[in-house]
């Protein structure tokens, strides 16, 4: 009798995960749309080329990122060194530039307990490109340099003006916090995952290059062409269904963000929780794409060649949402060309990634007026790029 309680338990728990977790639309959206006939070939293609083109370019990026922090310690920063004047912004406008969400949430924290000022989170918040930096350099390297190095420029001038015009201090809490995001175990999703992914990355990444060269049709069959479509379609939906399986995905952060670090820290572990973050976005973004353009008939390319002048602007209001994942929309439609660097540029420096939420759980105040000082460089730069052409 005991042992059928627990039993009923754990399986009314598992449905409440399942009914709750919003993470788990994305997998059976991709589902549905295998099972027509009619989004079948699309669904196909675009699974295939967010892993090829897009997910294993990122494993690869991030494990060499890890690979040099832990070989050069001084690259992982645990605190803000500088905290005066023009070092001390152009230290968190660095931090910020930095690939991922940690060196905002770093300056953040370091200024929720009193130690920066609210000009160093303005130039964090301004340089950080978040979990689209990694999207970017992985496949198109040299615009991501570019970038990292416009926004440290802009962070360092944005966060320069701000503490002019500002106290060092100004919308700080009125004690410090010890506020940060508590560690999680390692989900069993992943540990799943694992295996999979020591087997697959090595022979995948050599397809993605043969790919990314355009040398695949000549040197592969059709029927061979073929498999590695089906191939790369069902790793997709593989790590799509790993990323909802690895949250609650109950609120809009679990969903937007990453998860929090695991417990005990392993390099694979956070390489593939990030990959799989990216790969769900990218695919997210392919997706209604396909669905756009296939189904509904909208020529979304097209329509941002007629209205490109709203392009820049459109990009700054989605840099305004917290979070990763609507940032990596916008990275992803301009790496398939849909709109221009102007546009992305004006994203990367509005979007704040991340870091938002803790600023909005300890001092919302500085996180709105921080956002909304982030959003006038980004509009300027974003339209000086557009009427210069870019």
């Amino acid at each position: 009798m005991i042992l059928l309680t627990q039993s009923r338990f754990f399986s009314q728990k598992a449905r409440c995960y399942i009914t709750d977790n919003k993470r788990l639309f994305l997998p059976l959206l991709i589902l549905i749309a295998l099972v027509v006939p009619a989004t079948r070939g699309f669904t196909l293609q675009a699974l295939s080329d967010a892993f090829f083109q897009v997910s294993v370019f990122v494993a690869a990026t991030l494990l060499i990122y890890y690979y040099l922090i832990d070989r050069l310690p001084q690259l992982q920063l645990s605190y803000l060194r500088a905290r005066s004047g023009f070092l001390e912004v152009s230290f968190a406008s660095i931090l910020g530039a930095l690939p991922g969400c940690g060196g905002a949430i770093i300056v953040v924290t370091q200024f929720t307990k009193r130690q920066a000022s609210f000009g160093s989170v303005v130039a964090v918040l301004t340089a950080t490109m978040g979990d689209a930096a990694f999207l970017l350099l992985a496949t198109r390297p040299l615009d991501g340099l570019i970038m990292m190095l416009l926004g440290v420029c802009v962070g360092i001038i944005s966060g320069q003006i701000v503490n002019l015009f500002h106290s060092r201090h100004r919308f700080q809490p009125s004690q410090p916090s010890d506020y940060f995001e508590e560690p999680q175990c390692q989900p069993k999703a992943i540990q799943f995952s694992r295996p999979i992914w020591k087997f697959s990355l090595i022979p995948s990444v050599i397809i993605a290059f043969l790919i990314a060269m355009n040398v695949e049709k000549t040197l592969f069959s059709q029927p061979i062409i073929d498999i590695i479509s089906v191939f790369g379609s069902i790793m997709a939906l593989f790590v799509v269904v790993i990323w909802a399986l690895s949250s609650k995905g109950q609120n809009y952060k679990q969903i937007t963000s990453e998860e929090a670090p695991c417990t005990p820290p392993s390099k694979l572990t956070k390489v593939l929780m990030d990959t799989h973050f990216v790969t769900a976005w990218v695919v997210a973004s392919f997706m209604v794409f396909e669905i756009f353009v296939n189904v509904v008939g909208v020529d979304l390319t097209g329509w941002f060649s007629d209205y490109a002048y709203l392009a820049p602007l459109i990009a700054v209001a989605i840099g305004l949402l917290p979070g990763c994942g609507p940032q990596i929309v916008v990275m992803t439609l301009y790496i398939q060309g849909i709109i221009p660097f102007s546009a992305m540029a004006a994203n990367a420096i509005s979007n704040d990634g991340d870091a938002l939420f803790p600023a909005i759980a300890l001092a919302p105040r500085a996180a709105v007026v921080a956002t909304v000082y982030s959003s006038i460089p980004a509009l300027i730069v974003g339209y000086g790029l557009y009427f210069y052409g870019l």
